[in-house]
């Protein structure tokens, strides 16, 4: 079992990465649609996937090692496309938690669950997050790779609710000031822009569709994405046609009707289900899925008893007018994922990750079954979560099992595709070609040694 303060997960030094290997033998899901290849086989050189094909079809140097899968499935490592790391500490949720340590923990628990990339949306203080992103891309520092979209921008009052996130978000009244935050969040080089629209449950002004849409034509004059945190259906109409590059939620008010199901595709509008953090919120009772075992299991692995007796007292006898909106709303969520789904949108990994006991790993393996259940197919699934939450950040050479691409997979046990919780069965992980050391063992040496704050892997 591996808990503690931090999670540690380090790999060999990247010269070994540059070895040539070839891994056989396992059932291999490419992540970008394609059919699966069974008794599969795959070069690695240098990090980079070379060659993939059938087992016996693909030419090996000599003296390249073997790599035995048999029985096992290959698939590319998760992409996680809206997270907040960095103030959650145990029991603790604050401001006073956003430090170098806790974001990196964070870092690192997505990692231990199959992340090799987030993209924290908008809820930074200050260039710590940009600083790690850039150790990273230094290859300096490990865990899963950090992206970041800096300060989010809103009407009056109208960014992230809780105590802890005050302060952080642009605050804007004219297309000027709004064109400006954006602006000077393109300066501090961020991988994105965030803008909060809704009014915030009536304690804030809307953001109007005028300036919502100067933001996103201001965001792309910098060549950077815009996604927009959005709750009522007249916003996202308005958002849709402003052609903004993402929904950081779906619409909850209502049912998304035809026309704005349209816009959705003619735009090329990415979209965030961002299911289970209102899915939780419907049970009166611990539901039968906190127990499932290799997600139960993961998660004692990685926070402490505490903290899972905290996530278990959410499930207590409930008004039950509270409990019938909250189920209300994650109806339509299911619907209109299960809508944008049937109209072909392009659907994307993004679960809230990190506000209060939304464990990171934790939620995305949780999101992933639930995006099955409401309609996408399992190959649907991980396509949605590897290579097109890829294209949404811009990873050209990430998120898919395919010559060129970044040698980043996961070997689990089972078959994602008969059952989609089979992705927690981790039995593997490999970035740039570098096996990830995921055992209690390495994990326990590393504390005694008091090498907890970060780990160093292969991401340049």
């Amino acid at each position: 079992m591996i808990r503690s303060a931090l999670i540690v997960i380090t790999c060999a030094l990247v010269s070994l990465g540059a070895k040539a290997q070839l891994f056989e033998g396992a059932r291999l899901i490419p992540g970008d649609g394609g059919p699966a290849i069974e008794n599969a086989a795959f070069l690695v050189e240098k990090g980079r996937i070379t060659q993939v094909g059938k087992r016996g079809e693909v030419n090996a140097p000599a003296a390249a090692p073997r790599v035995d899968l048999t029985g096992k499935t290959v698939m590319p490592t998760l992409i996680s496309t809206h997270v907040h790391p960095g103030f959650q500490k145990g029991l603790s949720y604050s401001a006073d938690n956003y430090t170098r340590e806790v974001i990196l923990n964070d870092l690192n628990l997505a990692l231990y669950y199959g992340i090799s990339v987030v993209m924290s949306q908008g809820i930074e203080r200050g260039d710590l997050a940009i600083r790690i992103r850039d150790e990273q891309l230094a290859g300096k520092l490990g865990g899963a790779l950090l992206l970041v979209a800096g300060r989010g921008i809103g009407a009056t009052n109208a960014g992230p609710g809780a105590m802890a996130y005050r302060g952080i978000a642009y605050e804007v009244t004219t297309e000027e000031q709004i064109r400006q935050a954006v602006r000077s969040e393109a300066t501090r080089k961020v991988n994105a822009i965030k803008i909060w629209v809704d009014d915030r449950g009536g304690r804030a002004p809307s953001l109007t569709p005028e300036l919502s849409a100067a933001a996103a034509d201001e965001a792309k004059k910098h060549k950077l994405r815009i996604s927009a945190h959005v709750y009522y259906h007249r916003d996202a109409v308005g958002l849709a046609a402003a052609k903004v590059d993402s929904f950081a939620h779906l619409v909850r008010d209502a049912v998304m009707d035809e026309p704005l199901l349209v816009s959705v595709i003619r735009n090329r509008v990415f979209v965030m289900p961002n299911m289970g953090g209102a899915e939780r919120n419907t049970h009166d009772k611990t539901p039968p899925w906190f127990d499932e075992p290799y997600l139960a299991g993961l998660l004692k692995d990685t926070v402490s008893p505490e903290v899972i007796e905290r996530m278990k007292g959410l499930w207590s006898p409930r008004d039950p007018k509270v409990l019938e909106q909250t189920r209300r709303i994650y109806g339509n969520i299911h619907r209109n994922t299960s809508r944008l789904k049937d109209a072909g949108a392009r659907v994307i990994l993004g679960s809230d990750t990190g506000l209060p006991d939304h464990i990171f790993g934790y939620a995305e393996q949780r999101e992933l079954e639930l995006m099955h259940s409401a309609g996408m197919t399992t190959m649907e699934v991980i396509v949605a979560a590897t290579s097109r939450s890829a294209q949404y950040l811009g990873l050209a050479d990430s998120g898919s099992i395919a010559p060129g691409k970044r040698a980043d997979f996961l070997v689990v046990d089972g078959n994602p595709l008969q059952d989609i919780r089979d992705t927690r069965r981790i039995a593997r992980m490999f970035l740039n070609g570098v096996e990830v050391d995921r055992s209690e063992e390495h994990t326990s040496e590393l504390q005694s040694r008091g090498l907890i704050s970060y780990a160093v892997f292969c991401l340049k």
